[in-house]
């Protein structure tokens, strides 16, 4: 059976393309590296664009990397359906694209925010969402400059009517972000920008939780409800609290701790 390819952007000025492939890799997917200059996009199932500081983010974040030739692939693939997540800078790109509603603007306070955030998970209606339980709470790091979501509210009324606000900050706003919004869908729910990285959330090594494996495991699970015929998506969410219910899930955790069991041999001989 051939493994889900779900591609990683690298821009200039990524810093967590790595992370985010060894997400993939460990949720039970064939990581695909995928550059900017690039005219295609290699076959992939699904398309991540992970955070860092795309050229630098001289003029305004996402703005020039909006305009990067692989952008052109991802915009008209995204339009027909193809399951895309923007973490950090990949939502501002996302935003700038103008495939995601709202624009990312600076931290009103006006300082870098660098820390474990609690989530609420909203709307699992989406693709890499629906292996939570609406209302779970989570915790995923967070670090940015220009977290601030910002839109009209026409626009957030809209989101929250339609389920679209996928996560919102729990035990205090890091950014200013209005009406604490983290993460927002498209109508389609193919589409996800999230602020904080799930990709730094994966393994208990190096994060907080594993909660971040959830949202990698959704989108194998939102593919493989397409290919059994079914409308994407299509299965119900999961209680709160339970993913582990979820086999990409469980399998994802477990890929998790054999990579530990690993290390742990490895560090004794």
């Amino acid at each position: 059976m051939r493994h889900p390819r779900i591609g990683v952007v690298t821009f200039p000025g990524s810093l967590d393309d790595g992370d985010a492939a060894r997400a993939v890799r460990l949720a039970g997917a064939e990581p695909v590296r995928l550059w900017h200059g690039d005219h295609g996009l290699r076959q992939v199932d699904a398309v991540i664009l992970p955070g860092g500081f795309s050229y630098g983010d001289y003029l305004r974040c996402g703005a020039i990397a909006r305009f990067a030739p692989v952008m052109e692939s991802i915009i008209g693939a995204a339009k027909a359906g193809l399951p895309v997540l923007g973490i950090c800078n990949g939502f501002q790109i996302l935003c700038e694209a103008h495939l995601l509603p709202g624009a990312l603007t600076r931290n009103q306070h006006l300082h870098f925010r660098n820390r474990d955030q609690r989530l609420t998970i909203g709307g699992t209606g989406t693709a890499w969402t629906n292996a939570f339980g609406e209302g779970q709470e989570v915790v995923i790091p967070i670090k940015s400059g220009e977290g601030r979501y910002v839109a009209d509210q026409r626009t957030l009324d809209e989101l929250e009517a339609t389920g679209r606000v996928v996560a919102r900050y729990a035990g205090g706003n890091p950014n200013g972000s209005l009406r604490d919004i983290a993460g927002v869908a498209n109508e389609a729910g193919n589409v996800v920008g999230l602020m904080p990285h799930p990709e730094h959330a994966v393994d208990p090594l190096t994060g907080p939780s594993q909660d971040g494996l959830v949202f990698f495991a959704s989108v194998l699970k939102w593919l493989s409800a397409g290919a059994a015929g079914g409308p994407a998506g299509a299965s119900e969410s999961i209680s709160a609290g339970a993913p582990e219910s979820v086999p990409a899930a469980a399998d994802a955790q477990e890929a998790v701790g054999e990579e530990q069991a690993d290390r742990e041999e490895v560090a004794t001989l």
